[in-house]
């Protein structure tokens, strides 16, 4: 553990406490946000609030999602040791760092350039290598699928069709349309099991690379 971090050790102790007590059951994610320096995300002038259970700005209209949203997506998406994740939305990359924490092998898309390149830089200073891409979240990456897991950190306005192509059988696919939280299983090749899981609130997600 770096010097500078001793002191986050006891908040981010305290924030998976709180995560607890508001009904994040899944102990291996509860782990995973306990192990992630999520001060290290944080730009210095808000660092101090790095532990609280909240969204902060991280510049291109975006957000560090609430660690809440972190873990309750992450438990719904049921993440094994070793499988292939692709995330929509890399962001400060949070996220990416508690999915790698839980053990996925994880693909990202980050569609703001300035937000790819921070973070693209950021998160192997950290200690997390995952692959990223910049792109169009909602074409998510052919080349690379099928995926054993799909997480959306963005509310999307319609049901990005290439996402659920993407999904392996067996598959699942976490999004927020619109203010719903869905859960999506893949039984086979057509058919696909919705779950409609939870109200949410997330930054818009936007369409294409300009």
């Amino acid at each position: 553990i770096k010097m500078d971090d001793l002191k986050y050790i006891a908040r981010r102790r305290n924030l998976v406490q709180e995560l607890a007590e508001k009904g994040i059951i899944a102990e291996k994610v509860l782990q995973a946000i306990g192990k992630v320096p999520r001060h290290r995300f944080f730009d210095k002038t808000l660092i101090d609030f790095a532990y609280e259970d909240k969204a902060f700005p991280i510049g291109s209209d975006q957000t560090i999602s609430q660690p809440y949203t972190v873990a309750y997506q992450s438990e719904l998406l049921d993440v094994k040791e070793g499988e292939k994740v692709l995330e929509i939305g890399t962001g400060s990359g949070y996220q990416s760092a508690v999915l790698e924490e839980l053990g996925a092998n994880v693909y990202s898309i980050e569609r703001q350039e300035a937000l790819f390149h921070r973070t693209f830089s950021r998160l192997p200073e950290i200690g997390y290598h995952i692959a990223q891409f910049l792109g169009d979240g909602y074409k998510g990456l052919p080349n690379y699928a099928p995926f054993d897991k799909i997480i959306v950190t963005a509310s999307a306005d319609i049901m990005p069709q290439a996402l659920r192509e993407q999904l392996a059988i067996g598959g699942i696919l976490v999004i927020p349309i619109s203010t719903t939280m869905y859960k999506i299983t893949r039984l086979d090749n057509d058919t696909y099991k919705e779950e409609k899981v939870n109200s949410c609130a997330f930054v818009p997600m936007i369409h294409g690379t300009n």
